[in-house]
């Protein structure tokens, strides 16, 4: 008895700790003043306001120090949050008070307690323990994990707000009428959503649920989504309009960006105030004034905006138009339905200037298009890439910045004409110095054999450095021999042998379908070529010229692995031993350790198979053609399905063909079969009689339970000397890289470590076919995948290295994906 009334002692202790009576109250002079969640995670308590100044405080519950929810209205340091014996939650602006500054309106509804809860939710709830009030209801400017945004709840900051649609679309809004960001499921679904939810889940996934959806659709990844750690993930709208996916580490005090609505933060309406022009210094965004004709409301804050110096009914003389190069002002709905016209750059200046009109903008994109803004609000970009001009009419005269007016004094527009001209002159004696040389240098040598050799070690000085060498198409296409030697082909397009000026061997790929702008293939080709391993092929050069692109790789002469792994010895002559096998495949895993851990950006390689692992004349392993999904068809890189997944049959790991994302440890799957083909010398996706039938992973594994290790080793090999102990660790770790859940597979640091020996490999469990069963819920039939015995288009990527927690693939296991910044787009080769 005694041990019951001790046990119901604790019971009622624990019951008190977690919940908060009626008459409690926060003091916000008091800094340990807090009502902590059980955990200790969150905490509900007074904190500065880092929008405004320490001086001014809000009632707040965070989260390492971040705020996820506050109470209405800012507040000083001799300010309470009393939950009052009424019910109702109160924010006074002191003990003595009765008029609140914010209020729950709970009163006389039933409230016997309040608690926080490990989620974060603040509640207020009955003598039963229901939700009469919570804070995951009543949303401010964040939601978590677990908390739901429907159509009836709003994200607000400031002039901005974040609104779900009935639609499913995700909208921002500015003053609650603009809507300049609006995506969602409009573009890809007909049917009409009865009641669309909004979440994010704790591996950093915002997704979508509604009844008549079968599953829910996952909308955007945060950049970290699905890394392990105590990591909360949360959606925010900031002050500056931008809605973002966090993510902070428990007891780090940092919390980071992962993801952004928009992209382009000046493409935010109102970013820079009204009449401010938003535009980028080497790092962030910066708002300033269109001319001297203009004042910053706040000189210490330039968000506020500017205003005329003159305004326009004051003007002494006449109004004129103020042109801005490079600029254009944002115009979005409901604007863009009655300030669009299709007139020249001229008629948008004039008619603007004539009419009740402050501003234009005339496109020049192509398309004929003019807005003339006549709203009292006008927000402006500028960008040296931007190539529409826009106006503001303004008091005469026109008055420039500084740094584009001429200056009005005679002698400094002497001295700067003088200066020009010493330019002019010093530019002109060295060029003419410079054609000089080079004429009787080429004038001397141009007959000398020795001139081939002098002029390719030039050109290829480059190379030497480290540099990617630009060849022109006709170099190329001298050096193929008229693309003569074809060595091989694939989805990205065909490779040739050729030699260079310099007498260097090259392999040179066509690439084809190529939609990407010069700069950008310029940008992948340079990340590319400064991607370097021993066990990477080096990427010499390139050429893009016209619709002309091509790659050029070092040279390898053996050719890829799959001709000495699938062809027979009296076939083709060729047969590795053993020990180049093993270290054929450490090599490998080694290349693609450096892609995924060691480089600056993880990079997703998306086709390891034995036709992109090349030999050079060492038999050393290389990997080839990482990189390249970048490069073909980005357009349209949203979604994917089953059927529009690029790849080869027997190497894609089962997450392609049930609809999930796609990390590194898709790579590691596509290793651990390529690993098992080495052992073996077969085909993985083989199926005959010696394998019962059964594809040849999971017959082989039932050989390995039976301990006969003997029946998977390639039988060319039984004659020479084998290490037994490194074929049971390469047998093992490709079970391990081959299982079906890729939380199960082990990172690929950890593969080279496993095959070294340095690591104790556990027993695998035995992997399940993608043919058998499901992944998080989606099936794969077997019919699936002969159907796609090459796949051929394209999906988004997240270049992450680490594994998708089980629960996160459970919950997000089908729909199609939206397309997510740090995104880029896989593109695997097929043989």
């Amino acid at each position: 008895m005694k041990l019951f009334f001790f046990l119901l002692l604790l019971l009622t202790a624990a019951t008190s700790a977690a919940d908060i009576p009626l008459g409690s109250t926060l003091y916000a002079a008091d800094p340990n003043s807090n009502w902590p969640s059980p955990n200790n995670t969150f905490s509900l308590s007074f904190i500065a306001d880092p929008t405004v100044s320490p001086e001014t405080l809000i009632a707040a519950v965070t989260y390492n120090n971040i705020t996820i929810w506050q109470a209405g209205a800012t507040a000083n340091s001799s300010a309470v949050l009393r939950l009052l014996h009424s019910g109702d939650l109160q924010l006074l602006p002191s003990s003595t008070s009765t008029t609140p500054l914010w209020s729950s309106a709970t009163a006389n509804l039933g409230v016997s307690a309040a608690s926080l809860e490990d989620s974060g939710n603040f509640v207020l709830k009955n003598s039963s323990g229901a939700a009469v009030w919570s804070t995951f209801d009543h949303p401010t400017d964040t939601i978590v994990p677990t908390q739901n945004l429907n159509v009836n709840r709003t994200l607000s900051s400031g002039l901005y707000s974040f609104k779900i649609q009935s639609n499913g679309n995700l909208t921002l809004l500015w003053n609650n009428t603009i809507i300049y960001y609006n995506s969602g499921l409009n573009s890809t679904m007909n049917s009409t959503l009865t009641n669309p939810v909004l979440d994010i889940q704790p591996i950093g996934i915002i997704t979508l649920s509604d009844p008549t959806l079968s599953s829910p659709q996952n909308l955007a990844y945060s950049s970290d989504y699905a890394e392990e750690g105590n990591i909360l993930r949360f959606l925010k709208l900031d002050n500056d309009g931008n809605l973002r996916i966090y993510s902070s580490a428990r007891g780090s005090g940092t919390v980071n960006v992962r993801w952004a609505a928009v992209s382009d933060q000046c493409q935010v309406y109102g970013y820079c105030g009204n009449m401010g022009i938003c535009s980028y210094n080497d790092t962030y965004p910066i708002c300033e004034c269109p001319s001297q004709n203009f004042d910053l409301i706040d000189p210490n804050d330039s968000r506020k905006g500017c205003k005329r110096k003159v305004e326009l009914q004051d003007c002494p003389g006449r109004e004129t138009m103020l042109e801005l190069d490079h600029s254009r002002f944002l115009t979005f709905q409901p604007e863009l339905a009655s300030q669009v016209f299709f007139v020249g750059i001229s008629p948008c200046r004039l008619n603007c200037l004539i009419g009740n009109c402050i501003a234009s903008t005339s496109l020049a994109d192509g398309s004929g298009l003019c807005y003339l803004k006549s709203s009292n609000f006008v927000s402006g970009y500028h960008s040296p890439a931007i190539p529409s001009t826009s106006f503001v009419k303004v008091c005469s005269p026109v008055m420039p910045n500084p740094s584009t007016a001429i200056a009005s004094n005679g002698r400094t527009n002497r001295w700067k004409l003088t200066a020009w001209l010493v330019v002019v002159v010093v530019l002109a004696t060295l060029l003419g110095l410079a054609v000089l040389e080079g004429g009787l240098w080429w004038w001397c040598f141009r007959n000398s054999p020795k001139f081939g050799g002098l002029s390719a070690q030039y050109a290829l000085l480059e190379y030497a450095s480290g540099a990617p060498v630009q060849f022109s198409y006709k170099e190329l296409h001298k050096a193929t021999k008229g693309f003569k030697e074809k060595l091989g082909a694939g989805g990205f397009g065909a490779v040739y042998r050729g030699v260079l000026a310099n007498r260097t061997i090259a392999a040179v790929k066509q690439l084809e379908g190529i939609d990407q702008g010069e700069k950008q293939f310029r940008m992948e080709v340079a990340t590319i070529s400064s991607t370097h391993h021993l066990n990477l092929v080096r990427l010499i050069g390139f050429c893009s010229e016209g619709r002309h692109r091509l790659l050029v790789y070092e040279f390898m002469k053996n050719g890829s692995l799959d001709n000495f792994l699938f062809t027979s010895h009296e076939q083709s002559g060729k047969h590795l031993n053993w020990e180049y096998q093993f270290n054929i495949a450490l090599g490998t895993a080694r290349g693609i350790t450096y892609l995924h851990e060691e480089c600056r950006d993880c990079i997703v390689h998306c086709d390891i198979k034995p036709e992109n692992i090349l030999l050079d004349e060492n038999y050393h392993a290389k990997v080839s053609d990482f990189g390249l999904a970048k490069l073909v068809n980005p357009k349209d890189h949203r979604y994917r399905t089953l059927t529009s997944v690029r790849g080869t049959r027997g190497y894609l790991a089962p997450e392609w063909l049930a609809n999930l994302p796609i990390t590194s440890k898709s790579d590691v799957y596509s290793y651990g079969m390529v690993l098992l083909e080495i052992v073996s010398g077969k085909r993985n996706f083989e199926v005959s009689e010696e394998t019962n039938h059964k594809k040849f992973s999971l017959w082989a594994y039932e050989e390995f339970e039976k301990g006969n290790i003997e029946a998977i080793v390639d039988r060319r090999l039984q004659n020479s000397e084998i290490n037994m102990e490194q074929v049971m660790r390469a047998i093992q770790v490709s079970f391990w890289c081959i299982q079906e859940q890729p939380s199960q597979r082990p990172m690929m640091g950890k593969v080279v470590q496993m095959l070294e020996g340095i690591l104790v490999i556990d027993r695998p469990p035995a992997p399940k076919a993608a043919t058998e069963g499901s992944v998080g819920g989606t099936s794969v039939t077997a019919s699936s995948i002969s159907a796609l015995s090459t796949f051929a288009a394209s999906m988004p990527v997240v270049s992450s290295s680490s594994s998708l927690q089980t629960a996160g693939i459970s919950s997000s296991a089908s729909g199609k994906h939206v397309d997510r910044a740090s995104s880029s787009l896989l593109q695997s080769e097929t043989k």
